[in-house]
């Protein structure tokens, strides 16, 4: 892994009916004990006894871009865009060009079924969404630029993989990600109601450290500070355990990017 920005958007910027079978034929090959070990190495999002714990619900916030909401009087709709199923966030698509710089992240979430068995849920949609390392949100903030904003269908073994970069952190909120689930991949570009919605937490060492090192964070610093999750307007209403839940596993550091592992399970 590295911080260096993308320099095309990969095969997955061809809209639905070409990124569907191709997304499904590479990632068979991931075998049924690495999902296993994902639920097991990520740790969170799993009861004592062994079982999936359905993740908390959270709002959406008001830069979705799902269609759920207006920006400068217009309906605001990136899952109706060529293009937006794909592994790589960090790129712009559908005729926009800014690429999203910042320290690399490959983002790995895991799709179960809530439960004892925790069960792998295949085919399901996922559109995830973030600010950039400056704390905006493209198509709002920024209305030149879509990236840091894509649909990933979860294989056989319920895995979606996505690359994208560590955010920022902007006033008021703890650094965090957002995403919607959909049951399948035509759900999320009709329009059709998500079966969940919710957010994902950055851990603080990883967040200090980041926005401490890379000048690419500097607005960070000062914003994070005074944050934290236990205050946080959104995460604050959970248990320590559902905040645990729902803080991204790291592995990695500035310098060489991150993986960040999470269990989503559904109710």
């Amino acid at each position: 892994m590295s911080d260096s920005a993308p320099t095309n958007q990969g095969t997955h910027a061809h809209g639905l009916k070409y990124d569907l079978p191709h997304l499904f034929g590479r990632r068979r090959a991931i075998s049924s004990l690495a999902a296993l070990t994902l639920v097991s190495a990520a740790g969170r999002g799993m009861a004592a006894d062994g079982s999936c714990v359905a993740i908390p619900a959270e709002t959406a916030g008001p830069f979705p871009a799902d269609g759920s909401n207006r920006a400068a009087g217009q309906t605001v709709n990136v899952l109706q865009e060529s293009g937006v199923m794909r592994d790589d966030l960090r790129t712009s698509f559908a005729g926009m060009s800014p690429v999203a710089e910042g320290v690399e992240v490959q983002l790995i979430l895991h799709l179960v079924e809530a439960g004892t068995a925790c069960t792998p849920l295949a085919g399901r949609a996922i559109y995830v969404w973030h600010c950039d390392a400056a704390g905006r949100y493209s198509l709002y903030e920024d209305r030149d630029r879509n990236y840091l904003r894509g649909l990933g269908v979860s294989d056989a073994n319920g895995i979606v993989r996505l690359t994208t970069v560590f955010p920022g952190c902007y006033r008021g909120r703890w650094p965090h990600i957002h995403f919607e689930v959909f049951d399948r991949p035509a759900d999320a570009v009709a329009g059709s109601a998500g079966r969940l919605t919710s957010q994902l937490a950055l851990p603080a060492a990883a967040c200090n450290d980041v926005y401490a090192r890379d000048p690419r964070y500097h607005n960070s610093v000062a914003n994070l500070r005074g944050q934290s999750l236990a205050r946080d307007g959104i995460f604050r209403d959970n248990t320590p355990d559902e905040i645990e839940q729902q803080t991204l596993s790291l592995s990695g550091s500035p310098a060489t990017g991150f993986e960040a592992r999470a269990v989503i399970g559904l109710g």
